[in-house]
């Protein structure tokens, strides 16, 4: 595959991060190798989850699910050194972009005052056949809406007034990981055993998706070095996670 010189590096000027998803398990399949490396370099990262993943595993009936997964989102966040996981409790499947998830997510983004948000691909598809989730589309619309939406004292005007929460007009950047159509680039090297260790620490998932009893961090280094290694190939040649980068 060809290198693509439209890809830039990604922004390093920054201190702190929000990384908001839908599932338990989207930032490993996506940006944690970066997470890692930012964590190691002393940037400061929390993860939002939108809903336990309660319906991710069709073995295990949602409430025991969402107990299990959100267990495994903590230990595998703790390995590339993110500590501080929370979740908003929406319904697993059945997510909607509207306003109360707008104003949920401009109240974590006024909490946490992130300079950078992190989020996963919100388009129809990954890039080709492969529809994507409501779930994923939605939360990644309602990230993009939000980053706005927080810094606007008459959008929410709620949340200063019965919550004390003051805008925030800090977000510069929303970085989209797994988008098909990326922009940026970061190069990762010490922080791919972190990444594979985080994405094997999703074990019960791992092992009740199809082809079930599969080794959790052998397919976790599988998937991890094969999207590093395509995101190099599209960059300059080293392990890259790649992302769709929206200025503010």
């Amino acid at each position: 595959m060809p290198v693509e010189p439209h890809l830039s590096p990604m922004p390093k000027d920054w201190q702190r991060a929000l990384a908001v998803v839908a599932h338990p398990d989207d930032l490993e399949y996506g940006a944690a190798a970066a997470i890692a490396e930012w964590t190691a370099a002393g940037r400061e990262i929390s993860y939002l989850l939108v809903t336990r993943g309660e319906a991710g595993i069709d073995g295990l009936a949602p409430a025991e699910c969402a107990t299990v997964r959100e267990a495994e989102q903590r230990a595998g966040a703790a390995l590339v050194g993110v500590h501080t996981v929370e979740f908003l409790d929406h319904r697993d499947g059945t997510v909607e972009a509207g306003t109360t998830l707008r104003r949920e997510l401009s109240a974590a983004i006024r909490r946490h005052r992130p300079e950078l948000l992190i989020t996963l691909n919100h388009h129809d598809t990954w890039g080709g056949g492969n529809w994507n989730s409501p779930d994923h589309r939605a939360v990644g619309r309602a990230v993009l809406d939000a980053a706005g939406d927080a810094g606007n004292r008459w959008i929410f005007p709620e949340l200063a007034d019965a919550q004390g929460l003051a805008p925030w007009n800090g977000v510069r950047w929303v970085a989209v990981a797994a988008s098909p159509y990326p922009t940026h680039a970061a190069e990762v090297g010490p922080g791919i055993d972190r990444a594979v260790a985080s994405l094997a620490a999703h074990g019960a998932y791992i092992r009740g998706l199809p082809g079930a009893e599969q080794d959790p961090h052998t397919y976790a280094r599988s998937f991890i070095e094969q999207s590093l290694r395509s995101g190099g190939e599209r960059y300059r040649g080293r392990p890259a996670t790649l992302f769709q980068v929206f200025p503010r």
